[in-house]
This record gives C-alpha cells, structure tokens and sequence, in this order.
C-alpha cells in the first residue's frame, strides 16, 4: 500500500467517538479516530516497512504517526530519525508508545534511552524512561547492567515526586518492568515503589489510572510472571 491509499483508509475508518476519547487523552487534529485494531489490519498487510513509516510519521497523523510505528523497521530506523520522531511526538501517545517501542527494539536503544532521560523537554524525558523500561521487558538479564538499573531506581526515588508530569508517570512504570521483569532487582524495585507512596499524574480528562508499583509487582510475583520477558516492545 502507498502513503495515499493508507490515508485514504485511515479517513474511511474514522470514528467519531474514538476521536473524542483519543482528545481526551491529549490528541491534537489532524487525525481521524481509527481505532488500533483497525490499525493492525493495515499492518498484517503491510508488514515492516521502512520507507513507508517515516511517510507516514511525516504526515503529522496521530492515526498515521501510531500505525508508523507498528510498521517500522527496528533494524533499519537510525538514531537521528528516531531523535526526529521523539521531537515531533504529537502527544504522550506518541512518544512514550510510538517512538518508546521501537527506539527499545533497536540495538541503540539504551543509550538511547539513557541521552533522552536526561532532556529538558518532557516528553523527550518522559520518552527515555519509557524506552528503558521496554528494553526491560524485552531484553535477557545477562545483557543487562544491573548496576545501571540499581542506579536508575535510586534516581527515580529522590527524584519523582518533583519530576514533570509524564516523566513522573513513565518513572514509576519504570519501577513496576525492573520489578516484574527482572528479577534480581525486584525486591529493590519493591522498596522503592513503596517508599515513593501514591504517585500523583494529571491524566486529563480520561479515567486513567496510576498503576501502584508494589501491587502491580506483587500481582506478577503472584502469578509466576517475574521475569517473564517479551517477543518486542510494539503491541
């Protein structure tokens, strides 16, 4: 499919009621309210393709931005197209979803993930967190640096209750994938989620929730899921 026949399509399968929900969660026009399961019958057809991704992402589409995404090619994408994804993130669906998963299936995307925490702008920041926290989910524990990990857990408990927004949501998921995800650390990561408390993120007008980082933890542990790693990021 070309970039033309796919927006063609995102118009046809606009939906007004998905519209006004995505608003609700920060979506700015132009974009039509497709829905992701819709979104996945265009990626089934369409498998990875690169050149076609940042078409897509060029479009300024939040429904083209997110199907971008789904179709982009890990191995290929280059550090300064991923750079220029995070800066032009429409909203947090975006850069801490979009860009997060596939800068996490990169062979580049810790230290990725590791330059962006480290930004003044907070979805760039809010970005970084996120990456890490799927390169979590998604990578052996022999190839991680745990002492890097413990290291990040420190920060994040000094420093989240004053963190932005965003950055405090995506440090406290953070906390939950070293809890869930990697086992050596998830007592750490159990302490620190308790001693962090109630971690307070304006969501809008949507009815999302904070996850609380020890119950979540203690559900997986419950459940025989620590340490459980995924396929990819991307979902």
């Amino acid at each position: 499919m070309t970039r033309q026949e796919i927006m063609q399509q995102l118009s046809d399968w606009g939906n007004e009621s998905t519209k006004r929900i995505l608003m609700k969660h920060g979506a700015p026009e132009p974009f039509f309210g497709v829905k992701v399961a819709d979104l996945k019958k265009i990626q089934k057809k369409v498998k990875k393709d690169h050149e076609l991704s940042l078409e897509l992402y060029d479009t300024g589409n939040s429904d083209a931005m997110y199907l971008a995404g789904l179709i982009a090619d890990e191995k290929q994408i280059s550090r300064a197209q991923l750079q220029k994804w995070v800066e032009n993130a429409t909203y947090y669906m975006i850069s801490e979803y979009t860009v997060a998963w596939i800068a996490a299936e990169t062979s580049f995307g810790w230290e990725l993930g590791l330059e962006w925490i480290e930004s003044d702008i907070e979805k760039i920041a809010s970005a970084g967190w996120s990456t890490l926290a799927n390169v979590l989910l998604i990578t052996e524990d022999e190839h991680l640096d745990m002492a890097k990990i413990g290291q990040l857990l420190e920060h994040i408990g000094k420093e989240l209750h004053d963190a932005p927004n965003r950055v405090r949501y995506t440090m406290n998921g953070f906390v939950i994938a070293v809890g869930c995800a990697v086992p050596p650390l998830s007592e750490e990561a159990g302490k620190i989620g308790a001693a962090l408390g109630k971690v307070n993120v304006d969501v809008g007008g949507t009815a999302c929730k904070v996850p609380d980082a020890v119950t979540y933890i203690e559900k997986a542990r419950k459940a025989g899921r620590l340490g459980k790693k995924k396929k990819q990021a991307r979902c």
